[in-house]
């Protein structure tokens, strides 16, 4: 039996909750500079400047991700009300409890988004908003730690989709025996960094491995890298002489579809020893291109952590992708667990993380550097 006083509380007190979040979400700040950034995208010679049109664009997605959600739950409150209204001029029977029910299912909706724009309202960093540069690399475990990364590769691939950001694969380097040696892709999409920045580090597997015959337990390690694509707004500078460039061809599914001349391109900024590498597209200087663009937002971060002294935090001391570095471990022998040792946050769902399931261990994190702020 559904009582309508209590459903009628609830919904008063999703009221209560919608007034609040227009005030720390500043919603009518950000309608007026949407409307703005749309006025802007209107004129007829928008795309004459493609990179400020690009930079516009991204601003109105980032203005958009707030204001439309919350457009849409005051939709559905504002929907609760009237099927409140119905749900009272109905008789005390079926018909009044099948109306309640029908209203419980929409402000379950309602809940669900409004816990949503909270979380995205701890997403208040400088480049939260931006895309993300993702790198998986294999570490301690030989042919496991490969197998590991590919696993990764594709819980990643499905969170992405399930969340609506696209993926694109820039560089991908396979496993000697099986799996992934290293990958980086493009994570695009309203607040990728925002969320993803909660992944970086050293994931730790623990299960039988599959390439034993003895069937014995191994423990493997695979490292994640994180980096906010950039604006061109934010400057970076690299000299000429802090750069080496090498060209290479770019790997293949075989046939037409080999690369016959070296496209691929790989950067290494000397001075910091990073290095990353663009074979994604046919042409070398559209790889070089993209590859710049990936070093600059990664000199960025490093730069960034060696302000804030965080390299340690995220990779230990030495950096290693080994024991005691890791942010998280998935165990499948000889119990299910997936724990993070940042947050605390665990789960024995161990098949639900794998198939993308990670928005609670994101939430974990982001809850817990707001608190520290």
């Amino acid at each position: 039996m559904i009582e309508f006083d209590v459903v009628k509380e609830r919904l008063g007190t999703m009221h209560e909750g919608l007034a609040e979040m227009r005030g720390y979400l500043d919603v009518d700040n950000r309608r007026t500079i949407l409307g703005e950034l749309e006025a802007r995208a209107a004129q007829p010679d928008f795309w004459d400047d493609q990179n400020a049109a690009k930079e516009v664009i991204g601003k109105t997605n980032a203005q958009r991700a707030f204001v439309k959600p919350f457009d849409e739950l005051t939709r559905l409150i504002e929907d609760g009300e009237v099927m409140l209204e119905l749900a009272e001029a109905e008789d005390e029977g079926e018909q009044r409890q099948q109306a309640l029910a029908d209203l419980e299912q929409t402000l379950d909706r309602a809940d669900v988004m409004m816990a949503k724009l909270r979380m995205q309202s701890l997403l208040g960093g400088k480049l939260d908003a931006c895309n993300a540069y993702l790198t998986l690399h294999s570490g301690a475990g030989g042919t496991e730690s490969c197998d590991w990364a590919d696993m990764l590769f594709r819980m990643y691939r499905m969170y992405c989709e399930d969340n609506g950001f696209e993926v694109e694969v820039l560089d991908f380097q396979p496993g000697d025996e099986a799996g992934i040696k290293s990958v980086t892709f493009l994570v695009s999409g309203s607040y990728a960094y925002g969320y993803l920045k909660a992944e970086r580090g050293v994931h730790r597997l623990v299960r039988i491995s599959p390439f034993d015959a003895n069937k014995r337990r191994h423990t493997s390690f695979v490292s994640l890298d994180v980096v906010a694509e950039l604006s061109d707004e934010i400057e970076v500078e690299i000299r000429d002489e802090d750069l080496r460039i090498d060209t290479y061809r770019s790997g293949g599914a075989g046939g037409q579809h080999v690369n016959k001349t070296d496209s691929a391109v790989r950067l290494t900024h000397l001075e910091t020893g990073i290095v990353v590498a663009v074979q994604s597209e046919r042409s070398q200087h559209k790889n070089k291109s993209r590859a710049m663009s990936m070093l600059k937002a990664k000199l960025y971060e490093y730069y960034e952590d060696k302000k804030r002294k965080e390299m340690e935090r995220f990779y230990g001391e030495k950096g290693e992708i080994a024991w005691g570095s890791q942010i998280r471990s998935y165990v499948f022998q000889p119990y299910t667990m997936v724990k993070d040792h940042r947050t605390d946050e665990q789960t024995s769902n161990v098949q639900a993380v794998m198939d993308g399931q990670i928005q609670p261990f994101i939430e974990a994190y982001l809850r817990q550097n707001a608190q520290k702020a």
